[in-house]
């Protein structure tokens, strides 16, 4: 019998810091694997600039998020870290969240303690709910899994809107109710990451996100520190974007894209990733009665 998508998470830690891009696609997610890496993310920023072109302020609904975390566990056998924000609501909303991306095949979820309306974690002018009120969502959390080894990771966004003091406590208090994972948002230096680890004893989530607070430190660093994933969350969308932005340039320019054809996946590149011959080889054979 093979493993739970969150068997299969908690056991790659288990052997080591990993490293977690986001995946904005499902294409992106075969290149992922193909690479090598243990896990994917699938971000909400990401979700909310690269699929709808919303700023990340809560925007998208519960069915989007499901349908783009679908994408991309059908397209990939990596465990997949989902971004749902502040659970579309109370304690029942977090629920019936839980509820459906366990169904849609994700191995962890990642709650946050902001208010509505949500900002990224590395912006001004958040607020947090009381730590009580979201302890209550960690908990209906639980309860709606069915799965025990789907992995809960409580966000607290504490170190940007009060104190470090305040996010520790807070991390402290939602392990207590039930978070497998602590992710610590927007540490502002080293010392920080270091602390909070010597603080909060459980399997810790690093937030390297470009253009934020936080300094881009080193997965050696990191691991060292004892935080137990890396995550990349916009960092191949950002790539993507600019070579787009770039490309769209020179075509402009040189009426022709003749010049950047090197920077280029092949058709047969495509074609791989995508199993094309796969798909013909099952054509034929449906259509020959095999």
């Amino acid at each position: 019998m093979n493993s739970s998508p969150g068997r299969l998470l908690r056991d790659t830690i288990a052997e080591g810091t990993i490293q977690v891009p986001g995946a904005t696609s499902a294409l992106v997610a075969r290149l992922i694997e193909q690479a090598g890496y243990g896990a994917m993310y699938l971000s909400g920023a990401s979700l909310s600039s690269n699929i709808l072109a919303l700023p990340d302020v809560g925007l998208f609904t519960l069915s989007e998020l499901v349908q783009q975390a679908t994408y991309l566990t059908r397209s990939s056998n990596l465990p997949l870290i989902v971004d749902a924000d502040t659970g579309f609501g109370e304690p029942l909303n977090v629920e019936r969240t839980v509820i459906e991306l366990e169904a849609a095949g994700v191995a962890a979820i990642q709650l946050e303690d902001q208010q509505l309306p949500k900002r990224c974690g590395h912006l001004g002018g958040k607020s947090l709910v009381e730590a009580a009120a979201f302890c209550a969502k960690l908990r209906a959390a639980v309860t709606a899994r069915i799965n025990p080894d789907l992995v809960l990771i409580g966000r607290t966004d504490a170190r940007g809107v009060t104190s470090l003091d305040d996010a520790i406590d807070r991390a402290k208090q939602y392990l207590d109710a039930g978070a497998d994972w602590i992710f610590p948002e927007a540490l502002a230096s080293k010392d920080e990451f270091a602390r909070f680890a010597r603080e909060v004893k459980a399997p810790l989530v690093a937030n390297m996100t470009e253009f934020g607070k936080s300094p881009l430190l080193t997965l050696d660093e990191l691991s060292d520190l004892g935080y137990a994933v890396v995550l990349y969350p916009v960092t191949l969308q950002r790539v993507a974007m600019k070579a787009i932005e770039a490309s769209l340039a020179v075509i402009a320019a040189e009426g022709t894209q003749e010049g950047i054809l090197d920077l280029m996946q092949t058709r047969e590149e495509l074609y791989d990733l995508l199993d094309y011959a796969v798909y013909e080889e099952r054509d034929k054979a449906i259509a020959q009665g095999k």
